[in-house]
């Protein structure tokens, strides 16, 4: 949809499309309210600054809207609305090997069980083994430079998210 379309969707509307984007619902109320927007250009400054002024909360409710990296049957069930743009997001994994995918699950595992949340990575362009090899050197993080590092990665997404949004 066009940037002027976008305006023009009733409050509920414009809530489910910036839901798929970021599934903070602080952030979506901010970037609802900013409405209208004269260009996507302005639109992917003002989430910038709405993400800034979101708390760990808003990011740990964003991860919820995720699924976990290469598991794709997980993305196909729970997050229909998503699916396709996540599906693609995760392209690298489609075609990983069996023992990169088995490594995956058990990397999500553990750092699940040390941070508390799923791996948040920005998967676009990015081969299943370099997610994994991301996922392993992050696990040694701190859980705040973690939170702070996952909430970087869910903001590119977002940004991606919202150029396929707006045409």
């Amino acid at each position: 949809m066009t940037i002027q379309q976008f305006n023009k969707l009733d409050t509920q509307q414009a809530n489910e499309e910036l839901t798929k984007c970021c599934g903070s619902s602080n952030w979506v109320k901010k970037m609802e309210a900013a409405r209208p927007f004269e260009s996507i250009d302005q639109m992917l400054e003002v989430a910038q600054t709405n993400w800034d002024s979101c708390t760990s909360e808003d990011g740990l409710e964003a991860f919820t809207h995720h699924p976990k990296i290469g598991n794709l049957k997980n993305l196909e069930e729970k997050y229909a609305s998503t699916k396709d743009w996540a599906g693609n997001e995760q392209a690298g994994v489609k075609s990983a090997d069996h023992k990169v995918l088995q490594e995956l699950a058990k990397g999500n595992r553990a750092y699940e069980m040390k941070f508390g949340y799923i791996f948040i990575v920005c998967a676009t362009g990015k081969s299943a083994k370099e997610m994994l090899t991301l996922l392993k050197s992050r696990l040694h993080n701190h859980p705040k430079e973690e939170l702070q590092i996952a909430m970087g990665e869910q903001h590119k997404i977002t940004n991606i998210r919202i150029n396929k949004l707006i045409e």
